[in-house]
């Protein structure tokens, strides 16, 4: 039998806007337990839910001052039991978001550490001495923008963050910081937790020698400031590697296939040293190719074929269409072709993870000003790098705020939301939600898309086109999507399972912006 996790389907929570259960305006763990019915009618396998730790919320939870709990914002440590029970009544798998890389600057580790040079904890975070001007050790910059280095008057040195100064990075170069961190998964996998999505691996470990990042020079004004150099220096570091395989061996330790998944934004060649030596690393190192891709089906052809090339003997694919961090699908390429790209999700080879409202066909809400939550956007406003428009409510109904909170909600959720609701689209079987609940039904009714092999991967005009076959019974699917707003005619003939639009073309005809998944041998 093959693990869960790779006939499964992974959805994302964004708890601070998914369901908030006390009217405090703030999406919590209560409020996750009371929409499970929703992931179950869904069909999806596991819930994966970002950070609901202590913080500050400098970076809203990715900023953790205590790894083994829950913050009151959120609930409390028994909601989490009582949320992985009811998931687990419902045959639902719980991920946790788990963040290596950095703490927040009051968690009680980093309090020790800037507490003098002499602390034992000191080694537990990067500290370095001024330049030879009093300015920072290099030219390292912050994700977030500005240096990558704070000074703290009180010690006279500068401590390393690769994102805000409220979060400086660990020292995993320091044996106790690992087996602090390793305690740390152990802690909810005893919990019964099924795995967790490892936030920002590749900034995990730095060159040692601090020598400055050279410059980017396909940087241009409007750009990220913090691209204006490349990272050689600060990420993707050959360390990293024993790190992961650490991880992996405590996963490992437990029974029934805990998943390990790797936040790295990295081209495929370099993403592929994450599924580890003998497959000792990452079950799942994130691809997140299609974010990039352009939406033209040579386009995405091509990475298929690049990426499934690419892929270690033995290793498993993965496919995600968005997430927190990124722009809506729908706003990315229109509601037409987000039809289009949620087919190619569920039928491309691997595991999907779907983004909450992804289901709903949700688009990026514009977010005033005077509204702007995210600290990304305040450090480097202007450039459009906030991630507030993508973190904002769900919609469940056409109630006052949506049905999520009985309070203000702490970003809007958008008018043109409110319609598209999760009430609003349940009984319209043209509505996106309905298309999302057949594709992960012919999902796991046709073993050629859960775990068949992928063929014939090829474009032809604005037609992407690829085979699906189950290798233990023969049974080949087809798919055909259509990337363009023009009527095509690619040959095919069988039946056609379904179509993004509705009732099926004839034979050897796609409309506009349509898929199709076809079994050739029948009809």
């Amino acid at each position: 039998m093959p693990p869960w996790w790779q006939d499964g389907v992974i959805y994302q929570v964004y708890p601070r806007s998914f369901q908030d259960s006390d009217g405090d305006g703030i999406g919590d763990l209560p409020g996750i337990a009371a929409r499970l019915d929703h992931l179950f009618a869904l069909g999806v396998d596991a819930v994966w839910i970002s950070p609901f730790y202590p913080s500050p919320m400098a970076d809203f939870g990715y900023d953790v001052a205590d790894h083994c709990d829950v913050d009151p914002v959120f609930g409390r440590l028994a909601d989490f039991d009582a949320l992985a029970a009811a998931a687990q009544a419902r045959g639902l798998r719980v991920i946790l978001d788990y963040v290596p890389n950095h703490t927040a600057d009051t968690h009680p580790w980093f309090r020790a550490s800037r507490a003098a040079r002499t602390d034992p904890k000191r080694d537990w975070y990067v500290w370095r001495d001024r330049a030879p001007d009093g300015g920072p050790p290099n030219n390292w910059l912050s994700e977030f923008g500005g240096s990558a280095w704070t000074l703290d008057p009180a010690t006279g040195q500068y401590f390393y963050h690769a994102y805000l100064p409220q979060q400086p990075d660990l020292n995993w170069r320091n044996p106790e910081v690992q087996d602090a961190m390793l305690a740390v998964l152990r802690f909810w996998l005893d919990r019964g937790v099924d795995g967790f999505r490892v936030d920002a691996i590749h900034h995990l470990i730095e060159d040692a020698c601090l020598r400055d990042n050279p410059p980017d020079p396909d940087w241009r004004p409007g750009q990220s400031p913090a691209r204006r150099l490349l990272r050689a220096r600060t990420m993707d570091q050959p360390e990293v590697q024993s790190a992961i395989a650490a991880m992996r061996r405590v996963s490992n330790a437990y029974p029934g296939h805990r998943l390990l998944i790797g936040e790295a934004y990295l081209p495929i060649d370099r993403l592929m040293a994450y599924y580890g030596e003998a497959l000792g690393g990452f079950h799942l190192p994130f691809n997140f190719h299609l974010l990039s891709t352009p939406w033209q089906a040579e386009a995405i052809a091509a990475l298929i074929r690049r990426y499934e090339a690419a892929l270690p003997e033995g290793a498993w694919p993965n496919w995600v269409l968005g997430n927190h961090d990124r722009s809506r699908v729908a706003s990315r390429l229109g509601p037409a072709q987000a039809r289009v790209a949620a087919m190619l999700l569920l039928t491309l080879r691997g595991t999907p993870t779907i983004y909450q409202g992804e289901e709903l066909g949700l688009t990026d809400v514009r977010i005033e000003p005077a509204q702007v939550q995210d600290p990304w956007e305040k450090r480097v406003p202007g450039l459009g790098l906030g991630r507030d428009p993508v973190r904002t409510p769900m919609p469940w109904d056409d109630g006052p705020e949506g049905g999520f909170t009985t309070g203000t909600p702490w970003l809007p959720l958008g008018a043109a939301h409110r319609a598209a609701s999760v009430a609003a689209q349940a009984g319209d079987p043209g509505s996106m939600l309905s298309l999302y609940r057949a594709l992960l039904a012919l999902r796991r009714r046709e073993p050629a898309l859960a775990l068949g092999a992928i063929e014939a991967v090829e474009a032809t005009g604005e037609v992407l086109r690829y085979e699906r076959l189950d290798l233990a019974t023969g049974r080949r699917l087809l798919v055909l999507l259509n990337c363009g707003a023009a009527p095509a005619a690619p040959p095919w003939q069988g039946a056609a399972l379904l179509s993004t639009h509705g009732a099926p073309p004839p034979a050897g005809r796609l409309r506009p912006q349509e898929g199709i998944v076809v079994a050739p041998d029948a009809g």
